[in-house]
């Protein structure tokens, strides 16, 4: 076997321009599919993190009404959904699936209900956390802290605020220990959080566009649960964030975390429920739209390798016409048809398998060069990559057989002769 690989490498390094342009073919295939591949993958990262969120493994479970969110009005409370007791807490916790759990309310406030002096807050979304929302969420404090006990405990009235609410509110002031007025009543910011694997949002229509401003414009600002009722007067239906053990398992949690809030709610409207979102198969849905174009552009890629396979056979035919007298003097000598049959696909398949390792970094290189021209995002499968070395090998291998059963098939005295 390495005998007939260093006879390959002689071959191939003895006629160096002509192995170049039969690899041509194998590297023009292989590297079309790594630089799709690459793509794919790429793409396919992209619209994870989008719709997941930066690897945080987090689902909302939210109270809807008829397939819509249920917003709740200033004026009344809606009977038979009640905020999440510690016995559902534990249930939900107790889930195979679930690492952590918090509940929450929230609003987004359209008026100018947030002030600091004559500073306003057009649009702000404000909730009401508990004590495991901002780690659940992945926030980090940038400056002051996060709620105590004693803010749970004495319904006090503080606030903490994300970076663009705060940026927005005081201009570059420190806002540490300054009062801000939420519907005329005073909040003392006790902290400023951020997202440190925030990441941009996917904005394909007017629609998304609309949406994101409509929550984030003006950024958030959180209460603690214990003093929403201070600003809206009633104990609010909340909704759930849960922390899946794994990416994998955040559709199994969050329709498990619905059926036991479900479980909850006396309401006599049937389409008031709790409702999970279900990232992974939004996810799948996209990835299926995908799916067409990508098809066709393997198989486009797979005709350049068919074409760089028929070059490898037509020049393994080429290698047996020159090299008849030596077949047949291999014979004469008593080389056995086998040895010739493997001499001439190791031949081949070394030929292609280096054609296979050059197709990988052309697609490598297609790849960033794709990237950096047009901004579609890439990530290298080099699972894929050494998975097409294989196949290159392959194609070596089915491509040379002809060629190499007609070598091993010579009659010695007729090679012989031929010379």
């Amino acid at each position: 076997m390495f005998e007939n690989i260093r006879l390959a490498f002689q071959g191939i390094l003895s006629h160096k321009m002509r192995s170049l342009l039969t690899m041509l073919g194998i590297i023009i295939g292989i590297g079309s599919i790594i630089a799709i591949v690459s793509t794919i993958q790429g793409t396919n990262d992209q619209l994870r993190e989008q719709l997941i969120g930066s690897g945080k493994n987090t689902v909302r479970v939210t109270l809807g009404s008829g397939g819509d969110s249920y917003d709740m009005d200033m004026s009344s409370s809606l009977q038979g959904v009640h905020p999440v007791s510690d016995e559902t807490i534990r249930k939900i916790l107790a889930l195979d699936s679930v690492d952590r759990v918090t509940c929450f309310t929230n609003r987004v406030l359209w008026d100018t209900a947030v002030y600091y002096i004559d500073t306003p807050l057009n649009s702000v979304n404000i909730s009401g956390v508990d004590d495991q929302y901002f780690e659940t969420l992945g926030y980090r404090v940038r400056t002051g802290r996060l709620f105590l006990e004693r803010d749970f405990d004495n319904y006090s009235k503080v606030v903490i605020l994300d970076q663009t609410a705060s940026d927005s509110l005081f201009k570059g002031i420190d806002p540490l220990g300054k009062t801000i007025e939420i519907y005329k009543k005073p909040f003392t910011v006790v902290g400023i959080v951020y997202e440190p694997s925030s990441y941009e949002p996917n904005i394909e229509t007017i629609e998304d566009y609309a949406l994101l401003n409509e929550t984030d414009s003006n950024g958030k600002v959180f209460v603690p649960k214990t003093s929403w009722p201070i600003l809206f007067k009633y104990d609010e239906p909340e909704n759930v964030v849960v922390k899946a053990s794994n990416t994998d398992a955040m559709t199994r949690a969050g329709q498990r975390t619905a059926k036991i809030l479900n479980a909850t709610i006396t309401v006599e409207n049937p389409t008031v429920t709790y409702q999970a979102e279900d990232l992974l198969g939004d996810l799948r849905n996209k990835q299926k739209m995908q799916n067409a174009t990508n098809i066709q552009l393997m198989w486009i890629a797979g005709i350049s390798l068919l074409v760089g396979g028929i070059g490898v056979m037509n020049i393994m035919l080429v290698s047996v016409t020159e090299r008849t007298s030596e077949i047949g003097l291999k014979k004469a000598i008593g080389a056995r048809k086998s040895s010739i049959l493997w001499q001439f696909l190791t031949e081949a398949s070394v030929l292609t398998s280096i054609g296979g390792v050059l197709g990988v970094v052309a697609g490598v290189v297609m790849a960033r060069i794709i990237n950096i021209v047009t901004g579609i995002p890439v990530g290298i499968n080099w699972v894929a990559a050494i998975i097409a070395v294989i196949f290159s090998m392959g194609i070596g291998i089915i491509f040379g057989l002809i060629p190499s059963v007609q070598a091993s098939n010579l009659d010695p005295i007729e090679a012989l002769r031929r010379e």
